[in-house]
C-alpha cells in the first residue's frame, strides 16, 4: 500500500523487472480491492432512490400549464382517452401540488432508450409509419430491434414507467464491475498504441500497469464516496471540495506513474497522458452505450 499510493509506476516497474516475491499478486489485488469498492459502492448508491429524487419535486406552473396543454392537444385527436381525461383533471386542480411522480403515468411518450425525434406508442403505428417512409430513410436492423424492445418496455411499465427505469439502470450498474473489466485490455491497448516505439514493453507489460493503475482508482474513488458521504451527512462543503480535488488528484498520479515506469521526459508524458485520456473516455463512452443496451435487453 506504501508503494502503491506512495510512489506512482513503481509496483508495475517491480514487476516486469521480475522483483515480485516481496509484493501481493497484482491480479489477486486487482479482485479484491474492485470487490471492497463495489461493496461499498452498491450500498450506498440505489438506482431507485436516485431516480425518485428526480421526480419528487413539485412541478412548476409553467410545466403545469405545458401539461393541460399537450393533454388537451391530445384529447382533440382522442377524446375517448380516459387516462388523459383524469390527467387533466389533475393539473387543472389548481389547489393540489402535483409532482413528475404524479404524471408519471400519463406519459405515454416516455422512451427507455432515445432513439431519434419522434415516440411512438406501439409497435403498430411504428411499423405502418415505417412503411410509408422511402428505402433511404427507414431504420435499419439494429435500429428497429432496438425500437421494438423500447415499445415493449413501454407496454409492460405503461402506469409505472419509473419501475422499468429503476430495473433498468439497477441492471446496468450492476454490469459496472464486468465493464471496467473489459475496459482495462482496452486501456492496455491504447498505452501500446500509445508507446509502440518503445520495444521493450509488451502488451503484457502495459497490462500490469493498467491493473495497477485501476487498484489505486479503486482506492481513490472509495475515499471519493465516503467523503461525499461525510459532506451529505454533515451539509458541509468542505468534504465536497475535498472529493473533487481528491478525484482530480487521479490524473496526477497517472501522469506520475507514466513517468516513471515508462521514462520518458515531462512533455512527452504530457502530450501523451493527454491522448491515453481522451481515448480511454471515448472507450468508456462506448462501453457504456453498449453495457447501456445490453441492460435494456435483460430487464
Amino acid at each position: 500500500m506504501k508503494f502503491l499510493l506512495l510512489k506512482p509506476g513503481f509496483l508495475p516497474a517491480e514487476y516486469i523487472r521480475g522483483k515480485r516475491a516481496g509484493y501481493l499478486n497484482p491480479i489477486k489485488k486487482y479482485v479484491f480491492t474492485s470487490a471492497v469498492f463495489f461493496i461499498a459502492f452498491f450500498s450506498l448508491f440505489k438506482a431507485g432512490e436516485n431516480l425518485k429524487m428526480n421526480v419528487d419535486q413539485p412541478i412548476s406552473t409553467a410545466d403545469r400549464v405545458a401539461y393541460i396543454k399537450k393533454l388537451k392537444g391530445a384529447l382533440s385527436k382522442d377524446t375517448a382517452n380516459t387516462s388523459w381525461k383524469a390527467a387533466l383533471l389533475l393539473l387543472e386542480d389548481s389547489s393540489r401540488v402535483l409532482t413528475n411522480e404524479d404524471m408519471m403515468p400519463y406519459w405515454d411518450d416516455f422512451n427507455y432508450v432515445n432513439l431519434g425525434k419522434r415516440s411512438y406508442k406501439n409497435k403498430q403505428e411504428y411499423d405502418s409509419i415505417q412503411q410509408t417512409l422511402p428505402a433511404g430513410k427507414k431504420d435499419g436492423w439494429l435500429l428497429r430491434k432496438m425500437q421494438y424492445r423500447n415499445l415493449e418496455l413501454k407496454q409492460r411499465y405503461k402506469m409505472d414507467p419509473r419501475s422499468g427505469m429503476n430495473k433498468m439502470m439497477e441492471t446496468f450498474l450492476h454490469k459496472l464491475p464486468l465493464l471496467l473489466f473489459v475496459s482495462l485490455p482496452i486501456f492496455a491497448l491504447l498505452l501500446k498504441l500509445l508507446y509502440f516505439r518503445r520495444k521493450k514493453f509488451y502488451y503484457a507489460d502495459h497490462g500490469i500497469f493498467s491493473i495497477y493503475h485501476y487498484i489505486f482508482s479503486f482506492f481513490l474513488l472509495l475515499l471519493v464516496l465516503s467523503l461525499d458521504e461525510l459532506g451529505d451527512f454533515t451539509g458541509w462543503d468542505i468534504f465536497d471540495i475535498m472529493a473533487l480535488i481528491l478525484f482530480l488528484s487521479g490524473g496526477v498520479y497517472l501522469f506520475m506513474a507514466m513517468r516513471r515506469f515508462y521514462g520518458q521526459g515531462f512533455f512527452k508524458t504530457l502530450f501523451k497522458f493527454t491522448l491515453l485520456n481522451i481515448g480511454a473516455i471515448l472507450a468508456l463512452v462506448l462501453l457504456f452505450f453498449v453495457f447501456l443496451i445490453f441492460s435494456v435487453y435483460t430487464i
